[in-house]
């Protein structure tokens, strides 16, 4: 089903009950898609030792094993899905596809991350490794430094066996089946 107006001013209350209800059909599938991006990372090594699919999937691993929460793990898990759109700014494009669906500590955690690891490798480029430094008054600061320390840094290990997406797909419909932080969140509700 769909509407008939030719711009967004002359729709009416009635356009957007049809808008919403297809919206929301379209949204439900929407970890889905992701779990379908982040196919593209397969085989997409850049230099690295493992690719960067397998490099999600350890990080995600090892915070799953160390006892993290579902949400955490979820963070991990996508906290370089960006690398394909986003080259230039792989952290941000994540955070803001996890924004809706995860705390201030864990969305920040993701926003951040490329330059908290960059204490490991920017020295190698000529680039100041304690850029990260510049966050230091953050209360999420030491929550950063502990992601790239603990799961981020040491997933790159290419003597692990190959994991599987399918691992970590019913944890991502759990966190991202229901938006927290939405501008649309409080329609979306009334809509249900």
């Amino acid at each position: 089903m769909k509407t008939n107006f030719k711009s967004l001013s002359d729709s009416t209350a009635d356009d957007w009950q049809i808008i919403i209800s297809e919206q929301m059909k379209f949204m439900s599938g929407l970890p889905d898609r992701i779990l379908e991006h982040m196919k593209l990372l397969e085989n997409d090594y850049g230099g690295f030792p493992i690719d960067r699919l397998q490099h999600c999937l350890q990080t995600a691993e090892s915070a799953a094993e160390d006892g993290r929460d579902d949400e955490y793990v979820v963070c991990a898990l996508l906290h370089d899905i960006g690398d394909t759109l986003g080259s230039y700014n792989h952290a941000d494009v994540a955070a803001v596809i996890l924004q809706p669906f995860v705390s201030e500590a864990n969305h920040w955690m993701v926003k951040h991350h490329a330059i908290f690891q960059g204490y490991n490798f920017f020295h190698h480029l000529g680039m100041d490794r304690d850029m990260r430094d510049r966050f230091k008054d953050s209360e999420y600061y030491d929550y950063t430094a502990e992601f790239i320390a603990k799961y981020d840094s040491p997933a790159f290990d290419d003597s692990k066996p190959a994991l599987s997406l399918d691992l970590f797909a019913p944890v991502l419909r759990k966190v991202m089946t229901e938006p927290r932080n939405s501008l649309y969140k409080e329609a979306l509700d009334r809509s249900q």
